[in-house]
């Protein structure tokens, strides 16, 4: 069997909201027996990550966090060999939300799958923020780039894993230019969306008016989006890894609870049987 790397992203709702110590419990279970290996969590405290995933994680931290201590986490089961960090402040409007930033970690791999750089991207919330989302979708993929040109050449290039709450749905213009549909500010890339990989013509909406939460919320009005996402850089001739399943989690309640105002999404990621630009 295919070595595989189970990659997940979720918000969680910051612990103000909705009776935290039932949906922490709810949380905490669903996390622990879903074992993945890398996990961006968003609206977490300091001790958060810790808090729902256990002992024996690698956490790193977003650059700042809100006045309350609310901000977003990157958690590794394999220790990171470095880490990066980068604010996304591009405009004013984008400094009044400290939480907007970037964290990367350079981590083996499982088996033979060899070194990731994880990227967890937060840009700015706000429906009319898209001028930000942009700005900080140009600076993410900057940001990247210089990690990787950073590296020794003759080191084996790694898989890169972007993932997070991205706050746009798949036509604004920040998603279209990571998935390579569009360039912006003269510079183009390209990352493979897992859920149309693993689930082509679903929606997969994980801000949904079906969720309690969202319409007991303060975007109660939301008609439902896909703004939560797991990609893989591509290359010329495409991604590095194939995106063998993708879903979403803590969708229904358990017990009565809702988890988050979000669902979660899992990835399973796992080398081509042929790497790209090969002929058969």
């Amino acid at each position: 069997m295919a070595e595989r790397l189970r990659v997940l992203t979720m918000n969680v709702l910051a612990p103000e909201y909705a009776d935290w110590p039932r949906r922490r419990r709810v949380i905490a279970d669903e996390l622990r027996a879903l074992r993945p290996d890398v996990v961006a969590l968003q609206e977490v405290t300091p001790g958060g990550p810790a808090e729902l995933l256990g002992e024996g994680w690698h956490i790193t931290g977003h650059p700042h966090r809100g006045p309350d201590g609310v901000g977003a986490a990157l958690a590794l089961r394999r220790p990171p060999r470095a880490v990066h960090r980068r604010d996304l402040f591009v405009t004013d409007r984008a400094r009044a939300q400290p939480w907007c930033g970037v964290a990367a970690a350079e981590v083996p791999g499982p088996g033979e799958m060899g070194p990731l750089l994880v990227v967890h991207h937060k840009p700015s919330w706000p429906y009319d923020h898209e001028r930000e989302r942009e700005l900080q979708a140009v600076s993410c993929a900057r940001f990247v780039e210089e990690i990787l040109a950073g590296r020794d050449a003759d080191a084996a290039p790694p898989h890169v894993l972007l993932l997070g709450d991205f706050d746009a749905a798949p036509d604004a213009a920040s998603i279209r230019f990571l998935t390579g549909r569009q360039s912006l500010d003269g510079r183009s890339v390209c990352y493979r969306d897992a859920w149309p990989a693993a689930r082509p013509g679903e929606p997969g909406h994980t801000f949904s008016p079906r969720n309690g939460l969202v319409r007991a919320g303060d975007m109660a009005g939301d008609p439902g989006r896909r703004i939560d996402y797991v990609m893989v850089r591509c290359g010329p001739h495409g991604p590095s890894l194939d995106v063998a399943a993708c879903d979403r989690v803590l969708v229904d309640p358990v017990a009565g609870v809702q988890a988050s105002d979000h669902y979660g999404v899992v990835a399973d990621l796992v080398l081509p049987a042929r790497e790209p630009g090969r002929w058969a």
